[in-house]
């Protein structure tokens, strides 16, 4: 009979687990978080792209747009047009919006209004976009991590979602397009470019901030071999596991199949162990977007 193990079913390696933040403490870093971002949102704005005309989507995008046609400064277009999104987005989608997503929706146009004289520290379009593209990504991660938004067409995109019943990333992406539009008609198809490579880089920047560099892999495992290879994983690997009760598509049996969570290091000797214990073992490996959980990322409040 094998030793109890030392962890919960499932759970990762044998870890510390952090005591959450106090209350007080929770929000006060909740709302550090989307003030830093706010910042770090319009001083890529204005330092690379609304220097260049980078118009990468969402009410930014707009503002530079209504700058090149009107003169009308950015940050007062973004006000005009966060405010009664926000009041929108109230009413159709209920009070459940925190205070810190008006205070983002509010903060962000004034960030961009006291750091509107900043200098551009690049003379290349492709540069600014890169970096441009980068630095918003980073801001919204930071804002998203502290629990926030900054509102904008993300509001009207949940509203269109509610409306019509297309998925949110449907909705963000049309409107997203519909800005780069207007501004391929506006500027040129060069900056429109310019402006997929920014908005790019930004939905990939905020899946790092969001997810972080570690990967993990989610291993399915049907073996004849069900106790060697859980003792093998529970104890040499020093990981969890889940039992999943399953019947063969074929002979109609049971067939009882072994799920695994491991980081990208650790899932070559997750192979090999199995491999070594049962060579006609069925071995799947997925990628995980994101684990919580103990030995894994801790669960924020």
């Amino acid at each position: 009979m094998l030793p109890k193990p030392l962890k919960q079913e499932g759970a990762g390696e044998n870890r510390r687990i952090k005591k959450p933040l106090p209350p007080s403490l929770r929000l006060l870093h909740d709302y550090g978080l989307v003030f830093l971002g706010a910042f770090l949102i319009a001083v890529s704005f204005n330092v690379f792209l609304n220097h260049f005309r980078i118009a990468s989507g969402g009410v930014s995008g707009v503002s530079i747009i209504i700058h090149a046609l009107f003169g009308i400064r950015p940050a007062y277009t973004q006000w005009a047009l966060n405010l009664p999104l926000f009041i929108l987005g109230t009413i159709a989608l209920g009070r459940g919006f925190a205070l810190k997503t008006f205070v983002g929706t509010m903060v962000l146009p004034l960030f961009v209004y006291w750091t509107e004289g900043a200098p551009s520290i690049t003379t290349s379009p492709l540069v600014a976009a890169i970096f441009g593209g980068i630095g918003v990504g980073l801001g919204l991660g930071l804002v998203f991590r502290g629990h926030g938004s900054t509102g904008g067409t993300d509001l009207l995109a949940q509203v269109l979602t509610r409306l019509t019943g297309l998925p949110l990333s449907t909705t963000v992406r049309l409107l997203d397009g519909l800005v780069i539009t207007w501004a391929a008609f506006v500027f040129d198809m060069e900056q429109a470019l310019y402006a997929l490579i920014g908005l790019y880089l930004t939905g990939r920047t905020i899946d790092f901030v969001m997810l972080g560099t570690r990967r993990s892999l989610v291993a399915y495992i049907i073996t004849e071999q069900e106790e060697a290879v859980r003792s093998a994983i529970l104890y040499d690997l020093d990981r969890g596991l889940t039992r999943i009760e399953a019947i063969g598509g074929y002979s109609n049996l049971p067939r009882p199949m072994l799920m695994c969570v491991v980081d990208q290091r650790e899932v070559q000797r997750l192979k090999d162990a199995v491999q070594a214990i049962d060579p006609q073992a069925f071995v799947i490996v997925l990628p995980a977007a994101e684990v919580l959980g103990e030995g894994f990322h801790r669960m924020s409040p």
